[in-house]
C-alpha cells in the first residue's frame, strides 16, 4: 500500500494529464462522426487482427493432428498405388477396369450430430459434378450419404440418421449386416442382422461391404465394443467410429461410374 501512495505521489501529475487526455479523447469521439469512424476503425482493425492471431494460433497447434491424418492416407494412397503397379506387371489392369470411384474434395460448412436426423452441408455441389446419392468419406471413415444438392453445395445425410442404412461387414471374414444408428451416442453406431455363427471379437474393425452402389468396399467405419445376441439366428454390434463426428473439415465425395449401368440391370430383376 505504501508503494501505491510512493507511486501515486511521484507520478500525479503524469496520471491526471493522462486522466484529462483520456476525457479530452472521449469527448472528441462522442461528439464529432469523423473522429468516431476513425475509433471505430482501428479497433476493428486492431480485434480482427487479434482474432487473426488466436485462429492462426489454433490452427498452429491442430498441425499434429491434421498431419497424422495426412499420413494415414498417404499410407493407403501408396498401397493403392502399389496395388495398381503390381496389376500392371500382370497385364491384369485394362482400358476397362481402370478404378470404378472417383473421388472428389470437399469441405464440410455445416454440422449437426446431436439430433435424431442430423444432415452436413459440404461446398461441393453439380458445378463439380456432385449429385445425390454419392458416398461421403474422410480419411478415417464414412460419414454420409449426398442427399440433396444445388450448383455449389450439397446436403448429406449423416451416418448419424435414424433413416441412414448402409451395407458393412467385418474386416476379417465376409460376415455382413446392415449399418444403423439408434440415436444415442453421435460415437456408436450398430451393425445388425450379423449371422451368430460369426467370429467376432472385441476391436475387430468393421468396414463398408461393397454391396452397394454408393460406397466401395473397404472404407473404414470403426471397431466392435461390444456383442449382443438379438435373436437365436444373428447378432447385434455395437461400433464405436473411427471418425469423430463433431469434428469434421476435409471430406471426399466418391462416384461410381458404374452406378448407372448397376442399377438399370437391377431393374429387370
Amino acid at each position: 500500500m505504501q508503494l501505491l501512495n510512493y507511486i501515486f505521489k511521484k507520478y500525479r501529475f503524469f496520471i491526471f494529464f493522462i486522466f484529462l487526455e483520456s476525457v479530452a479523447a472521449f469527448l472528441i469521439i462522442q461528439n464529432y462522426n469523423f473522429h468516431r469512424e476513425k475509433f471505430v476503425s482501428s479497433a476493428n482493425f486492431i480485434t480482427g487482427g487479434f482474432y487473426e492471431k488466436v485462429t492462426n494460433l489454433k490452427d498452429y497447434f491442430s498441425l499434429k493432428q491434421e498431419n497424422e491424418a495426412l499420413a494415414n492416407e498417404n499410407k493407403m494412397l501408396r498401397e493403392k498405388i502399389e496395388y495398381y503397379k503390381n496389376a500392371i506387371d500382370t497385364n491384369f489392369v485394362t482400358s476397362n477396369n481402370f478404378p470404378q470411384f472417383q473421388y472428389k474434395t470437399a469441405r464440410v460448412i455445416k454440422n449437426s450430430y446431436s439430433d435424431s436426423h442430423n444432415f452436413l452441408t459440404i461446398n461441393s455441389g453439380l458445378n463439380d459434378s456432385v449429385n445425390t446419392e454419392m458416398a461421403v468419406v474422410s480419411s478415417l471413415g464414412i460419414i454420409g450419404i449426398t442427399e440433396k444438392v444445388s450448383s455449389r453445395y450439397a446436403r448429406v445425410q449423416s451416418i448419424l440418421n435414424l433413416n441412414t442404412k448402409i451395407n458393412a461387414k467385418l474386416k476379417n471374414s465376409n460376415h455382413f449386416g446392415t449399418l444403423t444408428w439408434n440415436g444415442k451416442n453421435y460415437n456408436k453406431v450398430q451393425l445388425l442382422d450379423v449371422p451368430r455363427q460369426a467370429v467376432v471379437n472385441i476391436g475387430d474393425t468393421i468396414i463398408t461391404g461393397g454391396m452397394s452402389t454408393v460406397f466401395p468396399e473397404g472404407i473404414l467405419i470403426g471397431k466392435v465394443t461390444s456383442v449382443n445376441q438379438k435373436t437365436t439366428t444373428s447378432s447385434v454390434l455395437e461400433i464405436e467410429l473411427f471418425n469423430d463426428m463433431s469434428n469434421l473439415n476435409h471430406v471426399y465425395v466418391i462416384s461410381n461410374k458404374h452406378k448407372k449401368e448397376i442399377e438399370k440391370l437391377e431393374e429387370n430383376e
